[in-house]
């Protein structure tokens, strides 16, 4: 176990600068295909910016309640900035889709990013030192599509009028055409799903970085 944590530490010193981009890129690409997929599928352009005290709102949170567990519950889906479309057909306006920037969900989905850029960087040096078959690289590179599906699609932070405006998850199965009282009963399950994508990305992780001996000690001498 030591060898393989060792192995994928010394892959990211070799390449921090690359991992450091790609990782910071996935996240970027993250939140701009949400945007991009709220205008495409309702045809409107967002024309409303909310920034929110999200560091005072915390520290309220942390004041006001006493629990630490539900504190920390609360602070999970405490909003930053919210970019969206706002209706003005109905007196003051209505929001009718919405893409939120919470902080805890914006970890999360960098933590995404480190995990494939770390499976990546192992599948690329794995493959230059000709020591991954088609098969193995095959089975890597779905492994790591299945995870990181799983982790981006409940990640979600998009919220709908049809339901409630409550930014979650399972707004986006609602905009593929799934009802929203079946998406809602499904909220849920988003942690869930989660903790599963994660598992997944750190077991291919794990199983791709198996000792290179020869292989390490060639990146050490470099180093």
């Amino acid at each position: 176990m030591r060898n393989r944590i060792m192995t994928i530490y010394a892959i990211i010193r070799q390449n921090q600068w690359r991992w450091i981009a790609i990782s910071c890129s996935i996240v970027v690409l993250y939140y701009a295909l949400l945007m991009a997929s709220l205008m495409i599928r309702f045809g409107n352009l967002p024309n409303h910016i909310n920034l929110y005290d999200w560091g005072g709102n915390v520290i309220r949170i942390i004041n006001s309640t006493p629990s630490l567990s539900d504190s920390i519950a609360i602070i999970q889906d405490e909003w930053l900035l919210e970019i969206g479309y706002m209706n003005y057909d109905f007196g003051l306006g209505i929001s009718e889709w919405s893409l939120f920037i919470v902080p805890i969900k914006v970890l999360v989905v960098a933590l995404l990013g480190a995990l494939i850029s770390t499976n990546f960087l192992l599948m690329r040096h794995k493959s230059t030192c000709q020591s991954m078959s088609r098969l193995q690289a095959r089975s890597t590179g779905t492994a790591t599509g299945i995870g990181a599906s799983m982790v981006a699609v409940a990640s979600v932070t998009l919220s709908w009028v049809v339901c409630c405006s409550t930014p979650t998850w399972v707004v986006g199965l609602a905009m593929l055409g799934l009802g929203a009282t079946t998406a809602l009963w499904l909220e849920p399950l988003g942690s869930w799903i989660n903790a599963v994508g994660f598992s997944i990305l750190v077991v291919t992780c794990y199983l791709s970085a198996r000792p290179l001996s020869n292989n390490y000690h060639r990146l050490e001498e470099v180093s």
